[in-house]
């Protein structure tokens, strides 16, 4: 629990927290607050939407899909994400959840188990073969300890049961967002985080565990770009079009020996965070807890 039931908010009673009713979606997509009808609202729900707290590493919106066959609950998560500043799409079962997760990309999926074509641990399991860092929660109305274990042991990064609050869905994704390097609080300035390796963009100053790290202008740029996408496998091409300019062609030994100078720096004498992904390129994650 985030917070102790008898100090939490009256609840809002046009949005019922019975698991045997749907909620209202006319109901506020803010828990704590009512709309402002003044707010800047989404074309497509009229969802009132804020200042984002938190944006991926680039600067841009965190991008979230909902896997849910209730549309109604579907709906008011969307909501209540959107309204966070976030990029969303919702999906009603596997298969559109797969093609949804192709063309968004994103960083987390809010995912129900329980689903009419499949189940969400093999739903989890094709989102891993395109998206190996997502982020997942899973949503589920069962909440013996056995399922649970089984939710985190598929992949799953947290579990909520049903019913539950909107206040500690967005709490806790913004929670596995930031843990995984995903995204970052927009007070925080021109600096990116990847696990203990941290880069000042505007002093040009990258850091490992407090140690300065010397970098020339091609390294520096090659970690930014990395950095800009943790646990997102960057392939050749792709590295060569950002930090290079030029389109892919008989080049991929520049990256290669580009990234073997930035190994010796970044994971020299420590657990490695620069990873080459076999036929696909490279990805920058946190290094493996011991």
């Amino acid at each position: 629990m985030l917070e102790d039931d008898m100090n939490a908010p009256t609840p809002d009673p046009r949005a019922s927290r019975d698991p045997g009713t749907r909620p209202d979606p006319r109901a506020s997509r803010d828990p704590g607050t009512r709309p402002d009808p003044g707010a800047p609202r989404d074309p497509g729900t009229g969802t009132s939407r804020r200042a984002p707290s938190l944006t991926r590493p680039d600067g841009t919106p965190v991008r979230v899909l909902v896997v849910d066959d209730d549309p109604d609950l579907a709906e008011v998560l969307s909501g209540a994400l959107r309204y966070e500043g976030w990029e969303v799409r919702t999906a009603c079962d596997g298969a559109s959840a797969a093609a949804g997760a192709r063309e968004l990309l994103p960083d987390a999926v809010v995912l129900d188990v329980m689903l009419p074509d499949t189940d969400g641990f093999a739903v989890l399991r094709d989102l891993h073969t395109v998206l190996p860092g997502v982020c997942v929660l899973f949503l589920t109305a069962r909440d013996a300890v056995e399922d649970r274990i089984a939710g985190i042991t598929a992949g799953g990064d947290d579990y909520v049961t049903k019913p539950f609050s909107l206040e500690e869905v967005v709490a806790r994704l913004r929670g596995l967002l930031r843990r995984s390097g995903m995204a970052r609080r927009v007070d925080e300035g021109p600096r990116l985080v990847v696990g203990d390796l941290s880069m000042d963009e505007e002093a040009r100053e990258v850091t490992r565990g407090g140690d300065l790290i010397e970098l020339s202008p091609t390294e520096f740029e090659l970690l930014r770009f990395l950095m800009r996408n943790p646990r997102r496998v960057l392939s050749k091409a792709q590295i060569l079009d950002r930090v290079w300019s030029y389109d892919f062609g008989g080049q991929a030994h520049v990256v290669e020996l580009y990234i073997s100078y930035l190994r010796k720096k970044v994971d020299a004498g420590r657990d490695p965070m620069i990873h080459t992904v076999r036929g696909a390129g490279y990805v920058i994650k946190p290094a493996a807890a011991r």
